[in-house]
């Protein structure tokens, strides 16, 4: 059997603004997971459109497509080609989850929720030539599901091919994330065996890993043996987690002694009425200076997530959060506009409220205003978005940012991270242009490494490593 996997890509990755490196930092996992329960002797292509021209002149037997909101209409139009050419087409993910009505009549199958017991199921079906319309979660379990097909990921096009996950879910609710509407019906949250999830890291090359999951740290057993076990592994990685979870018993430092090198943490909002307004408990009462300090002493980058256009939101909100970013020292900062998603209360809170401006999906980009504000215009939303991710990545707030941290090496870690990732976009655009992303793993390692903390100054040696490493030695390559 002729088997087509699917990433058709969003709509805001061929907008002004996008950033080829963006869409080029890792594969899709999802599509590779359901692969796994393939036959080996089916013919597999994986393709993700991010990366690669999708090629739509061929005939599989068999089309399975991920929807998110964003590439929802170019999906549907993938998934209506396939069927006029006789192929049978599967459609999941987050947005085929929340309006299955809308999704249906584009496809043959679709799924709702997590897809590894569902489509094991579908394919003894599909073999029977009885299958279903509608696929709906309900087995929640990771045990003993099988390796990833990773061979099937051109990993020459991905700046970090080794992406992993190993929960599913989050234990909290916060009410504009996708997650609960996703996870309906069964457990939100769960995890891998230990033992298996070491394995899966195990089999991939190289030190650097990039953990997806969406709360690594949410459960404290599981993260604890997980972090035990990783030990001499001599791994570096990249994860996300809460700032309660940063701030509650030893598990950061536990994360940290495996590797942990940067974290991305949803900070969202310094108001506690936004706080309670998004359902975010977890946040609330919490010193977020002390998650910030306890993460920098360990040597940890912080990726800060904030969203702008909650209800207590006023105009000085875009210059305090940045303030805020670069005095305490946060490395890079993601910015959204918040953005009702259908299937979570927030959309629904905004319907019933007669707020909700568009149904428009190719605009729930998180750059764009959907919805009725309230002490903040539209505009007044939109261009303090666009200036706050100009001004926190200003070469003046870098630098000033940099300083911020006590030992050298972080400063230059901070420097190079923060300024490579944002600052030298014809360097990325080349190296993906001549399939040379993994060229860069290396220099990523290196910027990773381990910030000693205890004494005052850092080796010759340890700057050296990073100077020599460093996205600015890329540069001559645009001369030559």
């Amino acid at each position: 059997m002729k088997v087509k996997l699917i990433l058709p890509a969003l709509a805001e990755a061929e907008s002004p603004f996008w950033r080829p490196i963006k869409y080029s930092l890792f594969p899709p996992l999802g599509l590779a997971t359901l692969a796994a329960y393939l036959s080996p002797d089916d013919e597999i292509d994986l393709q993700d459109q991010h990366v690669e021209e999708l090629n739509l002149n061929d005939h599989p037997d068999l089309v399975v497509i991920q929807v998110y909101i964003t590439n929802a209409y170019r999906s549907y139009a993938i998934a209506d080609h396939y069927r006029k050419r006789g192929a049978y087409v599967l459609l999941g993910g987050l947005h085929v989850t929340s309006l299955p009505h809308e999704a249906a009549p584009h496809a043959d199958t679709i799924f709702l929720g997590p897809g590894e017991e569902t489509f094991q199921q579908f394919l003894k079906d599909f073999k029977n030539k009885t299958p279903k319309k509608v696929y709906s979660s309900s087995i929640r379990t990771l045990d003993k599901i099988p390796p990833i097909r990773r061979d099937l990921i051109k990993r020459s096009k991905y700046l970090v091919p080794n992406s992993i996950v190993v929960t599913r879910g989050c234990p909290h609710h916060c009410n504009f994330c996708y997650k609960d509407a996703f996870f309906e019906g069964g457990r939100g949250f769960y995890t891998q065996i230990v033992d298996d999830a070491l394995a899966e890291i195990d089999r991939l090359p190289g030190r650097h890993l990039y953990f997806l999951d969406d709360h690594l740290l949410g459960n404290a057993k599981f993260a604890s043996e997980l972090f035990g076990g990783m030990k001499g592994m001599n791994r570096v990685f990249q994860a996300a987690a809460t700032v309660d979870s940063v701030l509650r018993g030893n598990l950061i430092e536990k994360a940290a002694e495996a590797g942990l090198r940067s974290l991305f943490v949803g900070f969202e909002t310094f108001s506690p009425a936004n706080l309670k307004q998004s359902n975010k408990k977890q946040n609330l009462q919490k010193d977020y200076v002390k998650a910030v300090n306890r993460l920098h002493s360990l040597g940890i980058m912080i990726n800060g997530s904030f969203v702008f256009g909650l209800d207590e939101d006023d105009k000085d909100v875009f210059k305090r959060t940045v303030d805020w970013g670069v005095q305490n020292a946060l490395t890079t900062s993601t910015y959204h506009v918040l953005t009702p998603y259908p299937g979570t209360q927030l959309f629904k809170d905004m319907e019933q409220q007669g707020r909700i401006l568009t149904r428009n999906w190719d605009l729930y980009d998180t750059r764009n205003v959907v919805y009725q504000t309230t002490n903040l215009t539209a505009e007044e939303l939109k261009n303090g978005y666009d200036w706050a991710y100009k001004e926190f990545y200003s070469w003046s707030n870098i630098f000033k940012s940099s300083l911020n941290h006590q030992s050298h090496k972080h400063k230059l870690k901070h420097f190079f991270y923060t300024g490579g990732w944002k600052k030298f976009e014809p360097v990325w655009n080349f190296l993906i242009k001549t399939n040379s992303l993994n060229s860069m793993l290396p220099v990523l390692e290196s910027i990773l490494s381990k910030v000693k903390t205890e004494g005052k100054g850092v080796p010759a040696a340890d700057v050296e490593e990073i100077q020599s490493n460093t996205f600015v030695q890329q540069l001559p390559i645009l001369q030559d």
